[in-house]
């Protein structure tokens, strides 16, 4: 089968589609023949060497969430899942491939209406999204800024946020072109990068982080909360916990959030959920480019042009 390995870290040009052995499930676990495979920002930094530091290794098969249908499964598994079309997260490896293999106490089916491109767009970014907003303890009429807005995770969070009955919903983007299709998405209130012209906001869901974080802390109400559910730009500066402390009567909060900390369960009932809603929501598909084209897709998503999610099609 055909895959995707790290030859290189750092350009898109390090990338290789290789062969290798087809993989067979395990015990507890499935092959599925992927048809669709969600393309995003953590697999650029995964690709760059950025996050070598935790434990990524050049030759590595990058991985994320597929979609396609069960060929067979493997001891302990119960045989009438063959056939079912399913989306599931591989984890960080394995999923950029023609077959993979995933524990079956990780699928989510996919409703027949579902198709396999629509789901690993919706499925991780609606469910971190989903988390995040919790994780912010966000309540119906407060206002929200998405950082960021354009990506797979921020493009879920506004449609979340307006679904949930946010009083504003204030966006980070790049382009004036941009903000207008986030506004067909929910979004109130278009920023620049830096948030010039912004008011204060009751929730912050911040994909980017990196050096300007501090200035967004000073963009929270009182009371307010800022989540940090991804770092596109990079870490914060060192010290930008000062910017909470030189703001003390505010009673301000900074959290992070990662899928992880949720319950396998949890996690599989929220995306559950949301394929089941599917219909009220816009999955936002920058484009479809075969497996073969992988360079290309990271060098679109490096170049800061991509809306929504790209995805790959074995």
């Amino acid at each position: 089968m055909k895959a995707v390995a790290i030859q290189t870290f750092g350009a898109p040009e390090g990338l290789a589609v290789i062969d290798l052995p087809a993989p067979a499930p395990a015990a507890g676990q499935v092959l599925i023949d992927t048809e669709a495979i969600g393309v995003g920002g953590e697999h650029a930094l995964i690709r760059s060497g950025a996050l070598a530091a935790y434990g990524f290794e050049e030759g590595h098969i990058l991985g994320g969430e597929i979609a396609g249908t069960v060929t067979a499964v493997g001891d302990g598994v119960d045989t009438s899942w063959t056939g079912r079309r399913v989306w599931t997260f591989t984890g960080l490896s394995g999923g950029h491939a023609e077959q993979a293999v995933a524990p079956v106490a990780g699928l989510v089916p996919l409703p027949a209406d579902l198709s396999a491109v629509d789901a690993v767009t919706l499925g991780s970014s609606g469910m971190v999204a989903h988390f995040g907003l919790r994780h912010a303890h966000f309540a119906q009429g407060e206002s929200v800024l998405v950082r960021g807005a354009a990506g797979g995770i921020g493009v879920m969070a506004v449609q979340l946020a307006a679904r949930g009955g946010a009083g504003a919903i204030a966006v980070t983007t790049s382009s004036p072109e941009r903000g207008d299709r986030l506004r067909e998405l929910g979004a109130t209130h278009v920023l620049d990068r830096v948030g010039a012209g912004g008011s204060a906001y009751d929730v912050i869901i911040d994909i980017v982080a990196g050096p300007d974080l501090p200035s967004f802390l000073a963009k929270l109400n009182p009371n307010g909360r800022m989540v940090v559910v991804g770092v596109m730009a990079g870490f914060p500066p060192a010290d930008f916990g000062m910017a909470l402390l030189t703001a003390f009567q505010k009673s301000l909060s900074f959290a992070t959030f990662s899928a992880d900390t949720v319950p396998d369960a949890d996690r599989l009932a929220a995306t559950a959920d949301l394929f089941a809603s599917h219909a009220e929501f816009h999955p936002i598909v920058h484009e479809v480019l075969p497996l073969s084209e992988v360079v290309l897709a990271h060098r679109k998503i490096d170049a800061g042009g991509v809306f929504g999610r790209i995805v790959l099609t074995p």
